[in-house]
């Protein structure tokens, strides 16, 4: 295997990770991304391709040598996002939902542009692992939003369906736990763990966040996984945010607390 990926961040490393020992693994940063030459070489060479570069106003890899993978013969998959989907006021989502209607017309349209190059396109709710979960950032307050509800994944989770999603079809795949949760909970739970009692709920029309953190308060979803499971093979082992955090607790170093965040996201890279 050859796999060349554009953007090892915080979610493509993992991949990275598990594949260090079994494939020749190629990347393109932000440092290299302009060597023309070199990303072509890698591109035409490539068995497998992997790009978790989010858009700006337009996908950067698609738009620079989308030809190229257009053509390659490589098995393509690309990180989106389930924010493609928009605000369902907290019904459950599959793969056969519209896209488009949400807050990140960008990256709707990133999603369908590799969809329509045959890749296979995993779709990311809020995404926590080691550094970056709940019990690293304990909020000031926890925002009281009465039915609202999040779905996330964990990041080793993400990097085991996109191995697995080597073997499956082209399309698009909802990677995301077995449990959407109130991020309230979710905080609640790891102040248990830390041992400290969880700071106050505040309601959302009071609470003091930024325009980023309200506008993911703007979107209530549930994200189903069964076609994953079904076509991939693919279990989360962190079924839920308790079996998650209670795995990165022996890691996770002592929380500071901050103004309260939204729910990792998959941008966030």
């Amino acid at each position: 295997m050859r796999l060349l990926i554009f953007g090892p961040g915080y979610t493509a490393s993992r991949v990275i990770a598990r594949l260090a020992e079994s494939a020749r693994i190629a990347t393109v940063t932000r440092d290299t991304f302009a060597d023309a030459d070199r990303t072509a070489f890698e591109i035409a060479h490539a068995t497998h391709i992997l790009s978790s570069v989010p858009p700006g106003d337009t996908d950067p890899v698609l738009a620079a040598y989308g030809a190229q993978l257009a053509v390659s013969g490589a098995w393509l998959g690309y990180l989106s996002s389930t924010g493609v989907y928009g605000d369902t006021k907290g019904a459950w989502v599959d793969e056969t939902a519209p896209t488009g209607a949400g807050r990140r017309a960008a990256r709707a349209e990133a999603d369908a542009a590799w969809h329509a190059l045959g890749a296979r396109v995993f779709r990311l709710p809020g995404i926590y692992g080691p550094g970056r979960s709940a019990l690293d950032r304990v909020p000031a307050f926890r925002v009281d939003a009465p039915g609202q509800v999040f779905s996330r994944v964990h990041v080793d989770d993400i990097a085991r369906g996109v191995i697995a999603g080597f073997g499956g079809p082209p399309g698009a795949y909802n990677l995301a736990d077995d449990e959407p949760a109130p991020q309230s909970d979710v905080i609640a739970f790891a102040c248990t763990l830390l041992g400290r009692a969880p700071p106050p709920l505040v309601p959302l029309a009071e609470a003091d966040l930024s325009r980023q953190a309200r506008a993911f308060y703007s979107e209530n979803r549930r994200v189903a996984n069964g076609k994953a499971k079904r076509l991939l093979g693919w279990r989360p082992l962190c079924p839920d945010y308790r079996l998650g955090l209670r795995a990165l607790s022996a890691i996770t170093s002592p929380a500071s607390t901050k103004t309260a965040p939204p729910p990792a996201s998959h941008d966030q890279r």
